[in-house]
Parts: C-alpha cells; sequence; structure tokens
C-alpha cells in the first residue's frame, strides 16, 4: 500500500484506516479464542432478514417502511419481540 500511497488517495485512505484501527483489528487474537473473525456469519444473516423479507418480486418500500419492518424482523428473529413491543407501547403512552 505504502508504494502506492504517493500517488492513490484511496491508498493513503486504506492505510489511514488500518493505523487508526490496528488494536481492533487481532483476528490471530479472536481465533485462537474460538471466535468467528469472518463475514459471511453476518451477510447471511442480512440476507434472511432483509433479504427474504424486503426484496420480494414487486416490493417498493419507502425509507421509513424499510426500516420498521427489518426492526420488526430483527427483534422476531432474536426472541425479543416482546420487549420492543412493550418499548412501543411504553413510548407511546408516554406521548399521548
Amino acid at each position: 500500500m505504502r508504494t502506492h500511497s504517493a500517488k492513490n488517495e484511496e491508498a493513503r485512505k486504506c492505510i489511514g484506516y488500518v493505523e487508526e484501527n490496528r488494536a481492533r483489528m487481532r483476528c490471530a487474537e479472536f481465533r485462537a479464542a474460538g471466535l468467528c473473525t469472518s463475514t459471511g456469519v453476518v451477510e447471511a444473516g442480512c440476507q434472511v432478514v432483509i433479504g427474504t423479507r424486503c426484496k420480494r418480486a414487486g416490493m417498493h418500500w419507502s425509507v421509513e417502511g424499510a426500516d420498521a419492518i427489518i426492526a420488526l424482523r430483527c427483534c422476531k428473529l432474536s426472541g425479543r419481540f416482546e420487549d420492543f413491543w412493550e418499548r412501543c407501547s411504553a413510548s407511546r403512552e408516554a406521548f399521548g
């Protein structure tokens, strides 16, 4: 990267990002502790939560509508739907 950084802004940004976040980039340590360091699990989760509900044929969503349905699906699939519903009810009561 450093070879290209003199002429390439993206290379400079990448170097800056790595230097700024080096303390969090401890993949070997995380793997040794048995933790997953790949993004595949997160990407698959996004496909299940978002793709199967929001990307069906013929569907069109506003940003607000998509945000709302994604929040509901996340709560439902994570087993926290009741907590979400209680927070919504309390919020409505607080604002009349």
